[in-house]
């Protein structure tokens, strides 16, 4: 996953400014191994695309996989729209660009994704390029920035306290000091295969909720563990699973911050105690 990022900004390497709006393009069916953007909501893409690339097989398709790892951490309800409308646009009589204000909206909430792993928002994506006349480009939908705001959002952070072996009150403490605590199993997979490396199996149960929201908990725990890769890589070795007892907070801001965490071994007989008193411990 480490050359995602290279792979990307080398695909990025024709500015979105010199596309020629008056060259000869053809349309063509989304192929199917072109999974980034098959459930886009349209069928049919221009090409050459607004990267300036003409090669379906050999360009556009692989080009676009690698903005798979950034997709799957749901950075942004409509990243998906914004890089599809640059890498395979929609084919019609006129040419759709993303208006400045859906760049903007995008690079708002995923530059901290990409920043979380060592590299910038790409120059190429310079929202300044974009139009402005929202009547002729594509536009973000209020209705996303309403949910965002309601959910729990998972955020880069330094990684969070990991204790093996912690003692019954470590764990008492640590249930009183935060907003939740959950029980979860983590998995990291040993091919990603183009799949999410790392994921969240089975049911996520509650030992405290607080602020989380039962149905949307195990995937905003997944989409923690995939901006946050530096962290999640020390928790998992590839190919193997760790049931987790972890506990945070939900900050002012909407973002998740996990702050300590406990591996949950058979043998951790404290651990065990520790959920089991949580129901008639007083903090």
């Amino acid at each position: 996953m480490a050359v995602f990022f290279t792979m990307a900004l080398l695909a990025m390497a024709c500015p979105l400014m010199a596309f020629d709006m008056g060259q000869s393009t053809r349309c063509v069916a989304i192929p199917n191994q072109m999974k980034v953007c098959k459930d886009v909501g349209y069928s049919e893409m221009r090409l050459p695309n607004f990267l300036g690339h003409s090669n379906l097989e050999g360009e556009v398709v692989p080009r676009s996989e690698d903005w798979r790892p950034m997709l799957q951490t749901g950075c942004h309800p409509q990243a998906q729209a914004f890089l599809c409308s640059l890498i395979a646009p929609v084919c019609l009589d006129t040419f759709i660009q993303p208006c400045r204000s859906l760049c903007v909206a995008v690079r708002d909430s995923c530059a901290p994704v990409l920043a979380c792993q060592g590299h910038p928002w790409p120059e190429e994506l310079d929202c300044d390029r974009f139009p402005t006349e929202e009547d002729m480009c594509l536009t973000p939908h209020a209705k996303f920035a309403h949910i965002a705001k309601d959910l729990p959002k998972p955020a880069c952070q330094n990684c969070p306290s990991v204790d093996v072996a912690p003692a019954m009150k470590t764990v008492l403490d640590a249930f009183c000091q935060h907003d939740f605590a959950v029980t979860a199993k983590l998995h990291r997979r040993r091919l990603p295969m183009g799949e999410p490396e790392f994921d969240v199996e089975g049911r996520v149960e509650f030992i405290r909720q607080g602020p989380l929201l039962p149905y949307d908990t195990q995937h905003l725990l997944q989409q923690w563990l995939l901006i946050n890769l530096q962290c999640a890589n020390t928790l998992l070795r590839p190919g193997r699973s760790q049931l987790y007892v972890l506990t945070g907070s939900v900050q002012p801001d909407g973002t998740l911050a996990l702050t300590s965490l406990f591996p949950w071994h058979k043998k951790d007989i404290n651990i065990a105690v520790a959920t089991r008193k949580w129901k008639h411990y007083r903090c």
